[in-house]
């Protein structure tokens, strides 16, 4: 299994349509894999005629045609967890309910909505899921106070959640409670955290696009499979995954430039004094959750700097 010949188990998995690679590798560090009763390791190749099982159950390779894969493009009703465990009530796998088993290119949060797309395909997964391709994702997103322009710039420059700052991105206020946001990267629960920060708590979130795909039609609960061209545009987008990024980062700098901050900015600095505000941040959500029942944190009108533009 060592040799140089065969392929690489987490591939295998992936490419059988079971899970996507990171998580093929997280089953096999459960020692929830087995290649013909053994345990293996991380980076073990399988090789022809090897029986591979997953929690005990075999899994096939897929067939190398293409033609084959398949590519559906899903609006995620709130409620939904997106997960291939069976077992977890509401997962995604039982809520679409198709005949071949695939699994979803990322996630969204099981209080948020919107656009996913779910494949058996576990190359495309990676090639999209990789952060240096820097792929947009569209979000419509509802809080619970007025808007303020302070708000809008420190989200569009970036905020540190997670002991990093998050990426410059662009922002588009829609209304009185509610704004668009284009994100070129998807740590944990992000767009919740940064408007936490910012002493904003989100309502709604709904994903609306992801690169040139967006929602359309689709009602929550529907889903449809990708056209031709949509993955001719997926493929091209993920061709290239270094020049992507580059050409993603120069755009961005002409709306943004993240090395402008205020004299009042906690986020300026390194991931050292990005985490130290984090922990400051946390401590003072922590205080706020026990006064919630004595007081809202939110009665006071947010202090506003310029005059508010909302579009009509």
């Amino acid at each position: 299994m060592s040799t140089d010949n065969g392929k690489r188990l987490n591939k295998y998995i992936s490419d059988s349509g079971f899970c996507s690679r990171r998580e093929a590798d997280k089953l096999i560090e459960q020692n929830r894999v087995t290649i013909n009763g053994s345990t293996p390791e991380l980076g073990t190749k399988v090789m022809p005629g090897d029986v591979v099982k997953v929690n005990g159950k075999p899994i096939d390779a897929v067939a190398d045609n293409k033609s084959d894969r398949i590519y559906i493009a899903y609006n995620k009703p709130i409620g939904i967890t997106c997960t291939t465990e069976r077992n977890v009530r509401g997962n995604i796998v039982d809520a679409i309910g198709h005949r071949q088993r695939i699994f979803p290119i990322g996630r969204l949060d099981k209080p948020s909505e919107g656009l996913i797309f779910l494949t058996n395909d576990g190359d495309i997964v990676n090639k999209i899921l990789r952060a240096e391709n820097a792929h947009d994702k569209e979000y419509l997103v509802t809080v619970d106070k007025p808007l303020s322009e302070r708000f809008a710039k420190r989200m569009a420059q970036g905020v540190p959640i997670l002991g990093t700052i998050t990426k410059p991105c662009e922002i588009e206020v829609l209304s009185k409670y509610s704004f668009k946001i284009i994100l070129t990267q998807g740590l944990n629960r992000q767009i919740r955290r940064m408007c936490e920060y910012l002493d904003y708590e989100v309502k709604k979130l709904k994903r609306s696009r992801i690169m040139s795909i967006s929602l359309g039609q689709l009602k929550p609960g529907q889903w449809r499979y990708l056209t031709s061209k949509e993955m001719q545009q997926i493929n091209d987008a993920v061709s290239g995954s270094r020049k992507t990024s580059l050409r993603a980062e120069q755009n961005l700098g002409k709306e943004v430039k993240p090395a402008v901050r205020h004299s009042d900015n906690k986020d300026a600095g390194t991931n050292d004094r990005a985490k130290k505000s984090q922990q400051k941040n946390d401590k003072h959500r922590s205080q706020r959750n026990q006064d919630k029942s004595k007081k809202s944190p939110y009665s006071q009108k947010p202090r506003l700097k310029g005059k508010l533009t909302l579009n009509k």
